[in-house]
């Protein structure tokens, strides 16, 4: 969700029926959001990461990978380990595979469909697990983050990075986004308290005053 996006929910049909597209990618319009996220997303994405470190044998699982460029940038780090893409959107995985053909063709990423919720892994599968731009709309917020520390090692790493965080009384930017994309935005001591709750520890929080941007990390107890 770039500001263009923030900015665009008030102008016409095209551009809501556009915006529509980054809950889940369908058609030529989730095509095209897609590419827009690939690269409205990165200066948010760049400052997110510069926040934990990936070792070169970690096996990390990007949930909502999008457009790939996340999952690029992590195949991009490692060496003997391994990157896992999963989406629930058809286009998504199409895209995200697409941009990562190479390291898929070499064993270091793969990309599959499927759903948060319900995730095709083994316990304690993943070093790190990652969501750019995506708890806005995961369906069950506890459960998913259950089924998250379930394919998580012990001591994994959870990291979240959104470009709105929730703050009493300012949200009223928000709304037309809210109601298009039937989407929630958390504050820190809602995302502290859920991470708590179902199995995290050593929560951190850095949020950018300036773009309104989130990010938190926390460890698998």
């Amino acid at each position: 969700m770039s500001d263009d996006d923030k900015v665009n929910t008030g102008h016409n049909i095209e551009d809501k029926e556009l915006i529509k597209n980054a809950r889940k990618p369908v058609g030529e319009l989730g095509h095209q959001i897609l590419d827009r996220m690939n690269k409205s997303h990165e200066t948010m994405a760049v400052w997110g990461v510069s926040h934990f470190d990936v070792k070169e044998d970690d096996v990390i699982l990007d949930i909502g990978c999008g457009g790939g460029r996340n999952v690029e940038r992590f195949s991009e780090q490692i060496t003997s380990g391994k990157v896992v893409g999963i989406d629930y959107s058809e286009v998504s995985v199409e895209k995200s595979a697409k941009l990562n053909q190479k390291a898929i063709d070499e064993g270091r990423v793969e990309v599959i469909q499927g759903s948060v919720s319900e995730m095709p892994f083994e316990d304690d599968t993943f070093d790190i697990a990652t969501g750019f731009e995506t708890i806005y709309f995961w369906p069950d917020f506890i459960n998913d983050l259950k089924e998250v520390n379930r394919v998580l090692k012990e001591g994994g790493l959870v990291f979240f990075c959104n470009e709105a965080v929730y703050r009493e009384g300012e949200m009223e930017k928000y709304d037309d986004l809210v109601e298009l994309l039937d989407m929630k935005i958390y504050s820190e001591d809602v995302l502290k308290e859920s991470l708590e709750k179902t199995g995290f520890k050593d929560f951190k929080a850095y949020i950018n005053d300036e773009n309104d941007w989130i990010c938190i990390t926390a460890r698998k107890a």
